[in-house]
């Protein structure tokens, strides 16, 4: 019996994107964290439903005390704490899993010190949200979402303005980016897009990870390009360069204000469809709440914005895919460079460890960027199409 020695590819095939070893490493990092990302998820959601939908949270709430402010305020504090005391296990988990693949750098206290950071955060969020509501289903259980509507958007677009100015500082330290050659290439890269921007800073992103990335947040004068610091230690400058281009796609085709906006209408839908499921009798009465403006019913509506956010999930993230897919097609346009485009993403990649083509369904799930196969492959078809379309005359 005569054996078929296998076929070997011609001497003129490209070289494959990424060698075996890359891309089972990528693969094991994802299946060694899913588990815990998605358990936590999970657990959160049954969490949030088992106090929303029996009386165990109108309990819980009625144990803060007799008044209504204590039970409010009292109620959305303990919803909150619960909720990130039960999510810290598998976060510490997943740190533990990335920490293995050289992924973290930062030390188990200052983990600790933002995980606080994080709880303050929500506090501060959840406390005036939860009196405001309340406050609004006491003047009318059957109108109280027009105006709490109203506010969920306004507020959707004060968060979005604020959050690089105030968020962003209490989790990393920026620093204008030091006068040179890379500074000046992406100010010039800016300018050459028609996008004004005030400043580039540098994020000190090194004391908690080795992943890469950067980004242009806030609005009008407060406009910056942000670059984390491992990515100008570690990527080219063309690369670089590839990486804000993408980002500056996003203030070309003013994908912040359209987000915030579309974040805000998405809000005020949101608390019109709450107002109905969460008033609907047969909940409140599984809940162990007599109306809407019993406080002992906040279980009940942080069960519901739960369900909610879940069932809406795939759609939010779906539309991000195309959101950053075009991205990556004002990159190519803006540089006309798809070669240092392809280097870009792998690099990326192989940094972050990514699984550079997961499975379909949880890309669609839960992906919020394309997969880096996707991006590669739309990168070259850029460039072929590119290279069949007649040059313009002179």
């Amino acid at each position: 019996m005569t054996t078929t020695p296998p076929a070997t590819p011609p001497a003129d095939a490209p070289a494959p994107d990424f060698t075996p070893e890359q891309l089972a490493r990528g693969r094991a990092l994802r299946r060694a964290q899913l588990p815990w990302v998605l358990g936590g998820r999970a657990a959160g959601l049954a969490l949030t439903l088992v106090l929303g939908l029996t009386p165990a949270g109108a309990r819980l709430v009625a144990w803060c005390g007799p008044g209504w402010a204590a039970r409010v305020l009292g109620g959305a504090a303990l919803l909150v704490l619960l909720g990130q005391l039960l999510e810290l296990p598998f976060g510490a988990r997943v740190r533990v899993v990335r920490r293995a693949y050289g992924l973290v750098t930062q030390g188990w206290g200052g983990w600790a010190v933002d995980r606080l950071r994080s709880l303050l955060l929500g506090l501060a969020l959840a406390l005036p949200t939860a009196l405001g509501v309340y406050a609004l289903t006491g003047w009318s259980t059957r109108w109280w979402w027009v105006p709490a509507a109203l506010g969920a958007a306004a507020l959707t677009v004060l968060f979005s303005f604020l959050f690089p100015l105030v968020v962003e500082p209490l989790f990393n330290r920026f620093g204008p980016m030091p006068a040179g050659e890379q500074r000046t290439a992406l100010l010039a890269l800016a300018e050459r897009d028609g996008v004004a921007v005030r400043d580039v800073l540098v994020a000190d992103a090194s004391r908690r990870t080795t992943a890469l990335n950067a980004y242009v947040s806030g609005f009008g004068a407060t406009r910056r390009i942000v670059a984390y610091d491992t990515l100008l230690a570690t990527a080219a400058p063309r690369e670089v360069e590839l990486v804000v281009a993408h980002e500056l796609g996003h203030v070309k085709h003013r994908d912040v204000p359209l987000g915030t906006a579309l974040g805000a209408v998405g809000a005020a839908v949101a608390v019109a469809v709450l107002a109905a499921v969460a008033g609907w009798q047969p909940l409140l009465a599984a809940a162990g709440a007599t109306d809407l403006a019993d406080p002992r019913s906040l279980p009940l509506l942080a069960a519901c914005a739960a369900v909610l956010g879940a069932l809406t999930g795939p759609v939010q993230a779906a539309v991000s895919r195309r959101v950053e897919a075009r991205a990556d097609r004002h990159a190519l346009e803006l540089t006309g460079d798809p070669d240092q485009f392809v280097a870009m993403q792998r690099r990326l990649a192989l940094t972050n460890v990514a699984d550079v083509d997961p499975p379909r369904v949880l890309e669609l799930l839960f992906a919020t960027h394309p997969s880096t196969a996707r991006r590669i492959a739309a990168a070259r078809q850029w460039a072929a199409d590119a290279a069949d379309r007649p040059s313009e005359p002179r």
